[in-house]
């Protein structure tokens, strides 16, 4: 990526020898794939995590995968060759902005961190929650932070861990494996392999191993009028999530199956709506299939060699359907608004990814003109279908 557009270079003194990324000339940065624990490269290290779990099949049952900590985001970088699309999420630390080489590498990415609040992302969202070195002390206050991943975990999904407590054999990191192994017991994770420096972990499929555990036993599951994909401004609540007891969200076609196919959790959505869900949902794929389409023939899309995209009011991702059908080289950031029905599980369980957002509130600080004026001024193109 050009220098000018992110003009830091910290990263590259800290992590050089990672082979992170390393300066090309004056003007351009490279990313030759490295990373803190996979000094041999991102493919080796995806090669190793499918060898290890041979159920772990990327691009066909494993699709959206969370890599928390990502740094300048080469694990989802090298996973997009394998049909799986990541959500790459680290915060702004000392070395600068590390979600904007994500983005100017065309990986998709964001700003956040485990701290007091949900994630903006449904329960059930990740068929792979991923950390490598992301420096997160997953077994303090009860567990918390860990139970939010459980949270975003779908049903059957895995959590892959590769940190120095899993492997170095010195007092203070063997009682954190200790402690990392009691609660993920108690949560009824199982562990499904530890190989050198990585260990993974499966979610339960139902709730049957948690209600059979021994009175007491903590964390305890959530009460049950709370809502799991209520994520907007909630605070991170100390408790298992429970899964729908009518397996909804586990059961999910393999990709790309599953990127037309009206999912169960469809049905759960509050939408008022006088057309059975189902076959909304088919209008809609179809509309913007025809949309997309047109943007193709009558804007050049292929021209423009657009490639990270924002639809700010995406209903059930029927656009980011639409850019994949049509063979477009590009990936959507579906951003589902709280004003209106919270559709975010139903992208997931499309194979897609999104996050909920008030637009009100954005657009109060930065006007809609100013907006698309912000827009124009970056080369970028502001579409209005509305």
């Amino acid at each position: 990526v050009w220098f000018n557009n992110v003009p830091h270079t910290r990263l590259v003194e800290d992590k050089g020898g990672q082979n992170w990324i390393s300066r090309k000339g004056k003007d351009k940065f490279k990313f030759p794939g490295g990373g803190t624990q996979f000094i041999h490269g991102a493919d080796q290290y995806l090669n190793q995590i499918s060898k290890m779990v041979p159920d772990i099949t990327f691009g066909h049952h494993i699709r959206v995968v969370l890599d928390v900590g990502c740094g300048v985001a080469s694990f989802g970088a090298y996973l997009m060759s394998r049909n799986v699309i990541t959500m790459s999420i680290a915060p702004k630390d000392v070395h600068e902005n590390q979600i904007q080489f994500a983005l100017e590498r065309g990986v998709p990415a964001m700003a956040a961190a485990f701290a007091t609040r949900r994630l903006l992302y449904p329960s059930q969202a990740f068929d792979l929650i991923h950390c490598s070195r992301c420096r997160i002390n997953w077994t303090r206050d009860d567990g918390i932070l860990l139970l939010e991943v459980n949270r975003m975990l779908r049903a059957g999904g895995y959590f892959a861990w590769a940190a120095q407590p899993v492997y170095k054999h010195e007092e203070a990191l063997e009682e954190q494996w200790e402690e990392m192994l009691n609660l993920t017991t108690r949560l009824c994770w199982n562990l499904v392999k530890k190989e050198g420096y990585i260990a993974i972990w499966q979610k339960p499929l139902d709730n049957s191993c948690y209600l059979s555990r021994e009175a007491g036993t903590s964390p305890p599951l959530c009460d049950q009028d709370d809502d799991p994909d209520n994520v907007w401004y909630v605070d991170l609540k100390a408790c298992i999530s429970r899964l729908p007891e009518n397996g909804y969200g586990a059961n999910v076609a393999p990709w790309p199956a599953r990127l037309q196919i009206p999912p169960d959790r469809l049905q759960s959505i509050q939408i008022d709506s006088y057309i059975a869900r189902k076959e909304l949902f088919t209008a809609e794929s179809k509309y913007w299939n025809e949309i997309v389409d047109s943007y193709v023939r009558a804007l050049h899309w292929k021209k423009f060699q657009l490639r990270n995209v924002l639809d700010m009011r995406a209903s059930f991702g029927g656009f980011a359907a639409a850019i994949i059908e049509n063979q477009l080289d590009a990936w959507v950031l579906n951003v589902v608004p709280i004003s209106g029905p919270n559709t975010l599980p139903v992208i997931y369980d499309r194979g897609l990814i999104g996050v909920m957002h008030d637009w009100y509130f954005f657009f109060t600080i930065i006007p809609i003109r100013k907006f698309c004026s912000l827009l124009y001024s970056n080369g970028c193109t502001f579409i209005d279908d509305f």
